[in-house]
């Protein structure tokens, strides 16, 4: 092993171990076991805390710091595996042989060329275009090129077509946890499950899970170049999925040491339990629409500022507090005005986030002798000092996957408006592996709403309303 990769290894082991001195091994009893439905849980609005489904993919322990892909700790998996064998190890629940992993490369390198996604989506002004929603057309335009799901032949026979969705009146009651829905229509019921199994093709197969993990990879190299006014690059068959990211990006072929830290930069964000976007596409794949409108919805939830772009925010606030050099002050005026401070704390994690335990090294390493992101970094290690000093023990904020992953990516040549496309490009991983894995029982999602508006309002006439 190249001596640089294996001081990547060593770092994110020191981390491991520091993380596993805090903390104990006994998962929560409540949250680790079969469902017996229907279930009791508390929820909260916007269903925290509500029981969706089970899954063997992936977990989160957010009061120890914890999170497991497929029962494998994230930080051997980071020490240990590499991109490729994460996604394999996500989408079939076990980590590849060699012969399956050769296998699995070779198809990687195969479906890395969109070459037609491309041309189409180049008739689009992306330059003008954020580059998630030049990501989410791509993806869209993926599906025009690798499946027929769009095609003519497709088109839904008028006499199938359900005037509804499949639960029935019966079930918007609290439910009895019967083993199928209600419906209303038994006779039809049986032969719509039917022609919906059916249907699902290529759109809703593993190859399109393989498709989108290295199309997508592709596609926002490209997006990154055009809005540098460059034209994308071709796919290097000799590189890895990481290496080849950073090459089509950037231009040049990364060093052993840039290819093992994007390597494990895709590791820690591939998975991480019911978040928005993944719980966007599961909601989306529920309805059998397939799984490439399902991974575009995930892309839609993840431009949302609430649950993407905070590492992209992190970098503009350190280069702020570089110039200022106060970062005390600035904190004393943040708290005074109730303002957040990006990159610290998370909906989840309760304990140190264990991607920050690992980007908080990497960066520290990368940034050492770099006039552009050293500074940055020392004005994050006085940042983070200065907020665990006041809010680490006693509230439990601690810094979160986003503070420390832009400084990484700064690191790499890579600028910040592609921060969140890079995290798509490693999160694909997580959402085809709980759609496919979802399917396998689904269950079309439908919650319901407490209605607090008014009853038996009399309506008014047209004089009244000025007619």
């Amino acid at each position: 092993m190249d001596h640089q990769t294996q001081t990547i290894t060593d770092i994110i082991l020191k981390a491991a171990e520091r993380a596993r001195v805090e903390t104990s091994n006994e998962p929560e009893p409540g949250l680790t076991k079969r469902v017996k439905w229907p279930v009791t849980c508390t929820v909260g609005p916007g269903l925290e805390g509500a029981i969706a489904c089970e899954s063997r993919v992936g977990y989160v322990n957010g009061a120890k710091g914890w999170l497991i892909y497929r029962g494998y700790d994230i930080f051997d998996l980071a020490a240990h595996s590499n991109f490729e064998e994460v996604c394999y190890l996500l989408l079939h629940g076990s980590l590849p042989t060699a012969d399956e992993f050769r296998a699995f490369r070779d198809r990687l390198a195969e479906y890395r060329w969109v070459n037609k996604t491309l041309r189409m989506l180049m008739g689009f002004p992306i330059e003008e275009m954020h580059p998630m929603a030049a990501l989410r057309l791509g993806v869209n335009l993926m599906r025009q090129e690798f499946t027929y799901a769009d095609s003519r032949e497709r088109r839904p026979v008028k006499g199938n077509i359900i005037g509804s969705d499949e639960d029935s009146i019966p079930m918007e009651t609290k439910p009895r946890g019967e083993t199928h829905a209600i419906y209303e229509f038994k006779r039809r019921s049986r032969a719509r499950r039917l022609r919906a199994s059916q249907q699902m093709d290529d759109a809703g197969s593993i190859q399109s899970a393989y498709h989108l993990i290295a199309g997508m990879a592709t596609l926002a190299a490209a997006i990154s170049r055009v809005h540098q006014g460059l034209m994308p690059l071709d796919p290097d068959p000799e590189l890895s999925h990481a290496a080849n990211l950073l090459y089509m990006m950037t231009g040049r072929r990364p060093t052993p040491l840039e290819e093992r830290v994007m390597d494990v930069c895709l590791i820690l964000h591939a998975d991480h339990g019911m978040n928005a976007s993944t719980f966007a596409s599961l909601v989306v794949a529920s309805t059998l629409a397939d799984i490439y409108l399902a991974v575009g919805s995930g892309v839609a939830a993840l431009q949302g500022p609430l649950h993407g772009g905070a590492n992209e925010q992190v970098i503009y606030m350190l280069e702020e507090l570089a110039e200022t050099g106060d970062v005390t002050g600035w904190i004393g005026k943040k708290l005074a005005a109730k303002d957040r401070i990006m990159g610290f704390g998370h909906r989840v994690y309760k304990a140190y986030d264990p991607r920050a335990r690992v980007l908080g090294p990497l960066a520290e390493a990368l940034a050492r002798g770099k006039p552009d992101v050293e500074p940055l970094f020392r004005v994050a290690q006085q940042l983070e000092a200065e907020v665990l000093n006041r809010f680490g023990n006693e509230k439990k904020i601690f810094p979160n996957v986003d503070f420390y992953s832009g400084l990484v990516y700064r690191s790499l040549g890579i600028e910040p408006e592609m921060f969140t496309p890079l995290f798509a490009v490693s999160r694909v991983a997580g959402w085809t592996a709980r759609v496919l894995e979802y399917l396998h029982n689904n269950r079309i999602f439908r919650p319901r709403a407490i209605y607090v508006g008014e009853f038996h309002k009399e309506f008014p006439s047209p004089a009244e309303r000025g007619f």
